[in-house]
C-alpha cells in the first residue's frame, strides 16, 4: 500500500504547525513500514493506492482521484470556523443552504462543500472539529475519524535524561509572530504583570507591521519579554518547554495546538484562550483565559503566573507511534474497500 501526501500551499510560503503536522505524519508512517510519497505534480506516472489530502480538495479533485481507482482522504483545520460563536455559525449555515439553492452549481463547486460527502475518509483532530464538520458541511458520521496530532518522544518528561530538577521562572509561549496568535497582546499583558515570558516564533515576513509593533513591545517590557527567532532543534526545544514554569496560548483560532501538545508531555501547565478546541482537547486540566485587552488579560496571566507550582500539568498526549497506528488502520481499510 502507498500513501500519497498532497497539501496546496507550499511550506515555503506559508510555516507553521500544519507544516509540522505533515512531515511528523510522514515521518511516522514511514518508522512503521507504510510507503509514503509526496504527490508529484508535474509526474503522470506515480502510482499510489490513497492520497491524503492536507486541505480542502475541490470535487473534481476527488472524482479524478476515484477514477484512478483510488480512495481518498482528507484533513482540513477548521480553526477559524471552529473559533465563530453558535450564532455566527448557524448564520454561515443559513448562507451556505441559501447558496446551494440560489446560486449556479458551478459558482458553489469552487466552495468544495461537497468535498465532505465525496471523500472516503475524513481525518478531524478533536471532537470539536468532528461536530463541525457533521453539522456545518453534512460529513457523514461513519467518514469522520478523530486521530489526534501526536508527539515526538523526546517531549515525553519520562524519557528525556536531561529534565531539570526544577523549573525556571519563564512562562514560554511558541507561536508565528502574526495577529491571530496574539503574541503581542501577550507581550504587553506580561509587561503590565510583571510576569518572566519567553516567546519563541518566527514571523510570516520581518518587514510585517505586526511583526515589528512586537519587537517594539518587547524593547519596551524592561526585560520581563525575552524574544527568540524559530527553534529547528527539536531537542532544544523540549528541554526548554521541560524547564519551563508554564505554557501560554492566547491565539484568536487554533485547530489543536501542537505547540500544547508538546508542552503537555513536557508537564508545562497551560494557559490557554477559552475557546471550543482547547476545551475539546484538554477540559478542566488547563487553565483559561477569554480574549480580551492586554491591561484585563495581564491579572489572569500574573494569577496564572503565580499559582503554575500548584496546577497539575494536563494528562500526557499520545505519541506519535500511537497516533499513527490509528491512522494507518484508516488507510488499511479503505483499501480493501472497492467502488
Amino acid at each position: 500500500m502507498k500513501i500519497l501526501f498532497d497539501h496546496p500551499n507550499p511550506f515555503l510560503l506559508a510555516h507553521g504547525g500544519f507544516q509540522i503536522q505533515i512531515e511528523q505524519t510522514k515521518k511516522a508512517l514511514e518508522e512503521i513500514g507504510v510507503e509514503v510519497e509526496w504527490l508529484r505534480w508535474w509526474d503522470g506516472g506515480q502510482t499510489g493506492d490513497v492520497i491524503h489530502y492536507f486541505g480542502r480538495p475541490s470535487a473534481g479533485y476527488i472524482d479524478f482521484t476515484h477514477k484512478k481507482e483510488m480512495k481518498i482522504v482528507m484533513s482540513e483545520l477548521l480553526a477559524g470556523l471552529g473559533s465563530r460563536s453558535s450564532k455566527q455559525r448557524m448564520l454561515q449555515k443559513g448562507v451556505m443552504n441559501l447558496s446551494k439553492k440560489l446560486l449556479p452549481p458551478s459558482f458553489t463547486a469552487k466552495l468544495s462543500w461537497d468535498a465532505y460527502q465525496k471523500a472516503d475518509a475524513i481525518i478531524a483532530l478533536t471532537p470539536w472539529e468532528k461536530q463541525l464538520m457533521i453539522e456545518m458541511f453534512d460529513a457523514p458520521q461513519e467518514k469522520v475519524h478523530v486521530v489526534p496530532n501526536g508527539v515526538e518522544e523526546i517531549f515525553f518528561k519520562s524519557s528525556n535524561s536531561h529534565v531539570p530538577a526544577s523549573r525556571s521562572d519563564y512562562l514560554v509561549c511558541t507561536a508565528t509572530i502574526t495577529e491571530r496568535k496574539r503574541v503581542l497582546e501577550l507581550a504587553e499583558a506580561a509587561t503590565l504583570a510583571k510576569t518572566s515570558l519567553w516567546v519563541i516564533g518566527v514571523p510570516y515576513s520581518v518587514s510585517d507591521p505586526y511583526y515589528l509593533r512586537f519587537l517594539k513591545a518587547v524593547e519596551r517590557s524592561a526585560g520581563c519579554v525575552r524574544y527568540e527567532s524559530g527553534i529547528s532543534d527539536r531537542n532544544r526545544m523540549a528541554e526548554i518547554y521541560q524547564s519551563a514554569r508554564g505554557f501560554v496560548l492566547l491565539s484568536t483560532m487554533e485547530s489543536l495546538s501542537l505547540s500544547a501538545l508538546e508542552a503537555t508531555a513536557s508537564g508545562c501547565p497551560l494557559l490557554l484562550s477559552d475557546l471550543p478546541w482547547a476545551r475539546s482537547a484538554f477540559g478542566s486540566e488547563a487553565q483559561y483565559c477569554q480574549i480580551t485587552s492586554p491591561p484585563s488579560t495581564a491579572p489572569i496571566l500574573m494569577h496564572f503566573y503565580y499559582d503554575c507550582p500548584n496546577f497539575l500539568p494536563p494528562s500526557f498526549p499520545l505519541s506519535w507511534n500511537k497516533v499513527i497506528v490509528q491512522l494507518s488502520q484508516i488507510y488499511h481499510n479503505l483499501n480493501k474497500t472497492s467502488y
